[in-house]
């Protein structure tokens, strides 16, 4: 399966992300939906702030995606959780790409993390 594939059939075709990003530890684009704008620093950035011990200071300047700031909420060592409004953020890191999905409501967190994290931990048995 392609990256593009991954995101609109994975992702976007979950019915619970809106938009969606995978990219590489680099920043480097892998696959994008259409609807979301795409910074090479914005996701070097997000990489840096994994694991959780680096997170402290996403709670102070939040995330940005997209050209968009939203605000942290929690994560772990490979999960970042964030949102804006009435949108929300899911980031997962695995070995090689970093899964970015952004939902509306009224989809929920939980919803999104199992379509992001049984991705992200697919990705991390195929070695990516």
């Amino acid at each position: 399966m392609s990256w593009q594939n991954y995101v609109d059939q994975q992702l976007i075709g979950s019915g619970c992300v809106t938009k969606a990003i995978i990219a590489g530890h680099d920043g480097t684009l892998w696959a994008k939906s259409e609807n979301i704008e795409y910074s090479k620093d914005e996701m070097v950035r997000l990489v840096t702030c994994f694991p959780s011990d680096k997170q402290i200071e996403l709670a102070m300047t939040g995330v940005f995606c997209g050209g968009e700031k939203y605000i942290y909420l929690s994560g772990s060592d490979n999960v970042i959780r964030c949102k804006k409004g009435k949108q929300g953020f899911h980031a997962m890191k695995t070995k090689q790409a970093v899964l970015v999905a952004i939902f509306d409501e009224p989809i929920q967190h939980p919803q999104v993390a199992s379509v992001v994290e049984n991705l992200g931990e697919y990705l991390i048995s195929q070695s990516y």
